[in-house]
């Protein structure tokens, strides 16, 4: 069975459904881009460690890691196996010292093996039969997800795109170390969302100044 590597491109908010976001990886060494569909907490555990954020308590993947460390297990790869009606199959491929470097097999879903890979910085594979079905060439791709106008029978995005405004002017009227203590509160209190937008509004006071 002949793998192919794939890098995380992108991860962002999905078209598909409310509270959904698309995981995209990549061919590493081609041109196809295979989006996944997965859950909001999913999607933040990835965030959080792209992010490299540090949640005020351990979440479920980080105890996971913390978990197999402490046991000798490493992450050595994860594996997209197969896609059946919508539906990603994933392995989750372990090592440990102690035992040579046997390799055992896992599986898991594939957000949370996703979620994993990230925080061990293992590669990801999958196979042809799965890209053939998923994956997407880059001339369909602007067609295939061409982003969806707000509309007023969706209050959770309207909801989420007003917070986004308020903390932007909120931010524009706070000094760096403000927003800096900004930072830690939304951390404390676990509100990942809002804690990634005020990072980005410090990155981007910083390379205007």
């Amino acid at each position: 069975m002949k793998k192919l590597e794939l890098e995380l491109l992108a991860l962002s908010e999905s078209n598909a459904s409310i509270h959904s976001y698309a995981v995209v990886l990549g061919e590493k060494y081609g041109k196809r881009k295979l989006p996944i569909i997965i859950g909001s907490f999913e999607a933040q555990a990835i965030a959080i460690e792209l992010e490299r954020m540090k949640p005020a308590r351990p979440l479920t993947h980080d105890l996971f890691v913390t978990m197999a460390k402490t046991l000798g297990a490493q992450l050595k790869e994860v594996l997209i196996t197969d896609l059946k009606e919508g539906v990603y199959f994933a392995n989750l491929v372990w090592v440990r010292q102690e035992e040579g470097g046997k390799p055992w097999v896992q599986d898991a879903r594939t957000s949370d093996a996703l979620a994993l890979a990230v925080r061990f910085a293992c590669p990801i594979y999958t196979v042809e039969s799965v890209l053939s079905q998923g994956g997407i060439e880059p001339e369909q791709w602007d067609a295939a997800f061409d982003p969806k106008p707000t509309t007023s029978s969706e209050p959770d995005q309207l909801d989420a795109f007003a917070g986004l405004a308020e903390d932007n002017s909120k931010g524009n009227r706070l000094s760096i170390k403000a927003l800096e203590q900004e930072l830690q509160e939304a951390l404390s209190h676990e509100d990942y969302e809002r804690a990634a937008r005020i990072r980005d509004k410090i990155e981007q006071r910083r390379r205007d100044s």
